[in-house]
């Protein structure tokens, strides 16, 4: 089946979550992916639990579709090998501290000379410049720095991290719409560029009505619970069972609510809540007198009385009763393929379902080093040679 980006091939020399996650969705999408791993032990997330007929599954969660080699890059040859690689490449991919590529030998500046047309983007925690460049960063350390762990948590309490790797995540994504864009402009206009971006920078990136209430009112975002900062109510709320989340997030919807759901028709004429301002600014208020309705049944029969009424609204999930819902499961966000050591393991699928070229899984995650032979002889390598390089310790 065809798929986007065939043709395009990508020499990754990225690890751990930010850079690894950019580069299987260039894999998913079609492009050849040659994961290029330090020796002797590779991606530093291969140490990472749970692990599954002794592999990581947290490394085959971020490395599917791609091909693995394990290169000794502090040495002359390994770096040559790296060279002749990076002659027939679109893309490299690297998240180095700022300043290690360089002193690598294989900067943007170095790589360039040998393909002029080559794309070649860094990941870092702060960039390539400013004066927290050469600091080693994190994702917690960007969500401290940004200022989403102080609007993360409930009202009063202490700064919290959001539950999963957002800036990672958030610099993984930046990193696939900055090289697709790229890859454009290249086959427009024949040329390559540098792409300098950081897990800082994505994932601030993302604070947009954060930054409008600033910018607009001179207003600081602090954490608020799962209250919305503009619309109310929007937020979860206990049940008899549990909780749920409503988002009556316009006047129409409130008062389909008050009228259908809670069958509290008052509350529409309540000064406090007339219109969605005096609804935040009353917010507390709000709370408590949605809590105490909702807090006369269980979670289910209001999500039913929500879905008659047209509210939209959801349950709150555990992670496990998320990846098990028919509505997962019928979008095929849990995939299943084989994997030569671990046997059959599970994923996550693709969140784009696309006509005409679809994702694909080609290929689990590489075993460490496992197609260091087949590209070095696509390389024009010999088997003597190779053998060397094995004997050498540079493979």
């Amino acid at each position: 089946m065809q798929q986007a980006l065939q043709g395009m091939k990508v020499i990754d020399l990225t690890q751990v979550l930010a850079g690894p996650y950019c580069t299987m969705v260039l894999g998913d999408l079609g492009a050849d992916v040659i994961k290029v791993e330090k020796y002797p032990n590779g991606d530093d997330s291969r140490i990472m639990g749970p692990y599954f007929e002794q592999e990581s599954y947290s490394f085959m969660a971020a490395n599917r579709n791609k091909r693995g080699i394990r290169l000794n890059i502090k040495e002359q040859q390994g770096k040559d090998i790296l060279y002749d690689l990076v002659k027939t490449a679109d893309v490299f991919i690297e998240n180095f501290r700022p300043g290690t590529a360089k002193s690598l030998g294989i900067d943007y500046e170095t790589l360039r000379e040998i393909n002029p047309g080559l794309i070649y983007c860094s990941i870092s925690g702060y960039g390539q410049t400013g004066p927290y460049s050469s600091k080693g960063g994190y994702d917690i350390m960007a969500q401290g720095l940004s200022g989403m762990m102080s609007m993360t948590g409930e009202k009063g309490g202490r700064p919290v991290k959001n539950g999963i790797a957002i800036h990672d995540i958030a610099a993984g994504m930046t990193a696939i719409y900055a090289i697709m864009a790229a890859y454009i402009h290249k086959m427009k206009a024949g040329e390559g560029q540098y792409i300098d971006l950081s897990l800082v920078d994505s994932g601030l990136a993302w604070t947009v009505w954060e930054s409008a209430a600033y910018f607009g009112a001179g207003e600081v975002s602090t954490a608020n619970g799962s209250a919305h900062r503009v619309t109310a109510p929007y937020q979860g709320f206990p049940t008899k069972n549990g909780h749920i989340l409503v988002g009556a997030g316009n006047q129409k919807l409130w008062e389909k609510f008050c009228r259908e759901v809670i069958e509290r028709e008052e509350l529409i004429h309540d000064p406090r809540f007339l219109t969605n301002t005096d609804r935040r600014d009353h917010l507390d208020e709000l709370e408590q007198v949605i809590q105490d309705c909702l807090m006369q049944a269980d979670s289910e029969y209001w999500l039913a009385r929500l879905d008659e009424a047209g509210v939209p609204s959801s349950p709150i999930y555990s992670y496990d009763q998320a990846l098990n819902d028919p509505h997962i499961r019928s979008r095929e966000m849990v995939m299943e393929y084989e994997h030569p050591l671990a046997g059959k393991i599970q994923s996550l699928g693709f969140p784009a379902k696309m006509s005409g070229t679809p994702g694909q899984v080609k290929r689990p995650a590489p075993l460490l080093g496992q197609h260091t032979k087949e590209v070095l002889e696509e390389l024009q390598y010999s088997e003597e040679t190779i053998r060397e390089l094995e004997e050498k310790k540079i493979i």
